[in-house]
Order: C-alpha cells, then structure tokens, then sequence
C-alpha cells in the first residue's frame, strides 16, 4: 500500500502534506499499485474477477500476467464477451484510496506533483499543501471510440477563455484545458472499440503510451503520465471500419483474446447471473433446468448457423434477454388467464423470438429467410439437440423390433391433429396433452418420476422433438403450434397450394432439403 496500516480514521487526519510525510507515505506508480494488489489476491487465494465465467483457466490467467507484468492491455474479442466488465472490475485492485491535491486537472500527487498548477501549490505552501483523498471508484474513465471522437476530446486544446480570465498569453501551458487521458493521471483509462478511432487520432497516442510526450497546438509538454491504458476492440476482420495502426498496436504489451462460453453450464451460469427477473415473475414463474438449457443451446446453434454472420458473432446478450422474454411470455399467458402462478412451457420459447432477431447479424442467405424464421429454426434446432439427452434417437427406433414412438405416431395417423395454443390455461393445457394416446406413457418410460408440472413440459417438449425428427408434421399459427400426421400435414398445410415453404411445414420442391424444411 501506499500508506501502509494508515487506517481510515487515520487518514481523516491527514490534511496537509507535512502530516502525509509524517504517515510514511511513498508514491507508487498505478501499474506497481495493481501489481501488488494482485499478488495480495493471490496468495490469499481471493477471486480476483468474481463473476466472469469461462475465463478461468483462459482469459483471466492472461489478464494477471499482463498485469504482473505491468502491461497495457487490449482485449480482443467480439461482442458480448465481457471485455469492458474486466476492465472495469480491474478498478478492485487499486488500493482504496489515495491522497491528491485538489483543485488541480491531473489528480497530482502531493509527493511528486505534475501539473505546473500543482508544482506551483506545493512551491508556495510546503508542507502547509492541502491534501484530500480520493477512492478508487473516481479512478476509471472510460471513452468508446467513435468516429467524431477529436484529439482535443483525448489530450487536450488550448482554452481562449481560460486564456482571457487568467490574464495569460498562449504560449502559458496554463491555458491548455487537458482531455480525458491526461485528466485520468493515476488512474485506469478505458478505450472501447479501439478500431473505430480515426487513424489520426490514434497516432495521437503513439508517444503517451512510450514517452509520455504529449504535444498540443504547438505545445510539448514532458508530462510523465502514470496511467494503466486498457483498450478493446472487436476482430478488425469483423469490424470493417477501421483497425488498429500497427505502430499502436506495437506499444500496446499484451493483447488478449476472448471468448464465448465452450459449455452449456458456463452460458446457463452467465445468463443467471446477468437476467433481471422481477420479484413478481418469481413467484408466479416456475422454470426448469431444460428450459434453461434450450435457451444456452440456441446461442450455440447460432454460431454454427450457416444463416448467421460467425465473424459478427451471438453475444451473451442473447441469451440473457431470451431467458428475460421466456419469463415474460409464461408471465403475460398467467396474467391473461387470471392464474396466480404458471409452469413454463415449450411454447414460451417462441416467444422469445423477438429477443434473437435483435441480437444476430444474418448472411444473404439468412437474410432471404428473414430474421423471424432463422430464428424460428434456431429453437427447432436446439429442441432438436437436446432431445437426444432424453429420449431415442428416432432414426435408430425406426430400425428396433420395438419404436417407442410407434404408439403417439399411430394415433397421428389415424386423422387425429391437436393445436397447442400459447395462451391456454393450465387446465386446457393439460386436457390437450393427455388427449394424445401414448404421450403420457412414452414420457414415464425415459424420465424419472416427474411431478405434474414438469411431466407435462417434458410431454410437450416430446411432441416438438418429435416434430423435428420429422415423427409428426408441426406448423406454425398465429398463436400456437398445430401438431398432425406428417404425410396429411404435407398435402394440407399453409402454402402447400402456392408451393412456399411454411416455417414449420414441409418441403416438396426440388431443392436439397430435408422433408423438415432444413438444408442437408
């Protein structure tokens, strides 16, 4: 620490510069401060960026060296990976507070003043220089890149009134009005989307990151800036507006690449940390572990999909507002029926389509589709995925002496259909399910002994994978899902007679398509 065992009451005394240098206090530079602070952590087996899952043995390792090393760092990954909230969390290993001399721009040390205002203070007062504190939560600026972002906002500019009210010709360094990085002196000072500062604003920081020169409208000024720089940006394949120059990117030390979950319990952990649920929703909503799951798959069919931009990528945004929605659909139907609690259905989960069409940068061919059916498959895909991890795989029943899925196609086949509407209270709910001769049984025989609620989730949640399997023919209504026999559901579907594709329905041309509507 920089004060070492000066406690806060302690610190409530010091007032002046000669009570700071009674206490002991040594400055240090913000990068040793951190640096310290880590190795602290460490040793004390404390979580230095608690919350951030996925990056443990990954990201998080590369950040602590970069920081033992005392590196400036750039975080290099597409959005949604959590790049800014590291930079950000890196503001709790800073040490609580430091003491400064207020009333000037560059939060000056009282030890080692850099401002020609501070050295002026401390030259006229001594050890009678006022002394104040700052926490470090004041000790982090941040600044996303745009393209209209100036040298003057960054760095600094002669100010003419300032010029004029002090009575000062311009070649006074006294009348340049500082920017944001030399105002963060002894701070952490944050560039998000680094790419998309103009070319000639980032050479404007070539010599601030090495030397610490900083030069404005004629002025050059040896200011020894102490600042931990922390940079991120997206892939510059991906961006296509612009890229780091390669000068920058040479005085930058670490460069750190990040990354979306590689598992499904990662996702489903970041997803329930981060999504709002209302207190109201939680009483009256009833979720399950599968349903949460889908929601994580979702994300992770989007990145393989083939109508999905991959360099734009699926941020874990996606999934957060998904989960958001997914509540808010079981909500609205509960609210509509005047039932004080409701289980969450299959059927939510098309709700939250709204939630994936924001969130996803489509291809041309994704684009033909339109944003509402690739999300549409996205949820089918991942029923489809997950379907396995509970009952057979129905192209190796098909083969067996005995298809588990015999009964409930039978009764499919024998003209009977059923609609499963999103807003139907519980009661009909159940009485809809139930009514499909072989459901109930099929369900008991591959899960464990469920309770009602969550049998008839999983039920649903047959009918569905079953669909996807191409078991039973599914369509899509304007409030809810018609479920029939698959070859009926060929030959009267909507759009059978024009020959268009339904979303749920069924291909018949030529294309190289599967009877489910989606590409081998």
């Amino acid at each position: 620490m920089n004060y070492p065992d000066l406690t806060a009451k302690q610190r409530k005394t010091i007032d002046t510069l000669g009570e700071l240098k009674s206490a002991g206090y040594r400055p240090k530079t913000i990068k040793q401060e951190l640096r310290d602070n880590l190795i602290e952590k460490i040793r004390r087996k404390e979580e230095v960026f608690p919350g951030i899952w996925g990056y443990e043995d990954t990201v998080i390792p590369d950040v602590e060296r970069a920081i033992l090393s005392m590196h400036n760092i750039n975080l290099l990954g597409l959005r949604g990976q959590a790049k800014t909230r590291i930079a950000r969390m890196m503001v709790n290993l800073l040490d609580e507070y430091i003491p400064y001399i207020p009333g000037t721009d560059l939060n000056d040390d009282p030890l080692a003043p850099l401002s020609r205002v501070a050295k002026d203070i401390v030259e006229e007062k001594g050890d009678s220089t006022p002394v104040a504190w700052m926490h470090r939560s004041e000790r982090y600026t941040e600044k996303l890149a745009t393209p209209d972002v100036s040298v003057a906002d960054l760095i600094g500019d002669v100010d003419p009134i300032k010029a004029a009210t002090l009575k000062l010709p311009y070649s006074d360094e006294r009348v340049i009005h500082f920017g944001l990085i030399p105002r963060s002196h002894r701070g952490i000072f944050v560039i998000n989307e680094l790419p998309d500062l103009q070319a000639r604003i980032q050479v404007a920081l070539f010599n601030i990151l090495q030397e610490g020169d900083i030069q404005i409208r004629g002025f050059k000024l040896r200011l020894p800036l102490d600042i931990q720089f922390v940079f991120t940006a997206n892939p510059e394949d991906y961006t296509n507006r612009g890229s780091i120059v390669t000068p920058l990117k040479d005085r930058i030390d670490s460069q750190i690449v990040t990354h979306y979950p590689k598992s499904l319990e990662t996702g489903q952990k970041i997803t329930e940390q981060e999504a709002h649920v209302k207190p109201e929703q939680k009483g009256m909503v009833r979720t399950n572990q599968l349903v949460k799951t889908l929601i994580e798959q979702i994300a992770f069919e989007a990145r393989e999909s083939e109508y999905v931009d991959s360099k734009s990528g699926v941020s874990a945004r996606m999934t957060i507002s998904a989960y958001e929605s997914l509540l808010s659909a079981a909500e609205r139907r509960a609210l509509l029926n005047s039932e004080k609690d409701t289980y969450v259905r299959i059927s939510d989960l098309y709700g939250v389509v709204p939630a994936i069409c924001g969130k996803v940068e489509l291809v041309y061919e994704g684009e033909v589709e339109g944003p509402v059916i690739v999300a549409q498959n996205l949820i089918g895909k991942a029923i489809r995925t997950q379907f396995l991890n509970f009952f057979p795989n129905p192209e190796k029943a098909k083969k067996s002496k005995r298809n588990p899925f015999a009964k409930i196609t039978d009764w499919f086949g024998a003209n009977n259909e059923m609609d499963l509407m999103s807003d139907m209270t519980n009661r009909e709910y159940e009485a809809r399910l139930k009514t499909i001769e072989g459901l109930d049984d099929f369900v008991d025989e591959f899960t464990a002994r469920l309770p009602k609620e969550e049998k008839l989730f999983m039920m649903e949640f047959a009918l569905h994978g079953m669909a996807e399997y191409s078991l039973i023919g599914k369509q899509a209504l304007d409030k809810g899902t018609h479920f029939k026999d698959l070859v009926s559901s060929m030959f009267s579907g909507p759009g059978a007679e024009d020959d268009d594709d339904d979303t749920y329905g069924f291909d018949f041309d030529d294309d190289d398509d599967d009877d489910n509507g989606k590409p081998f």
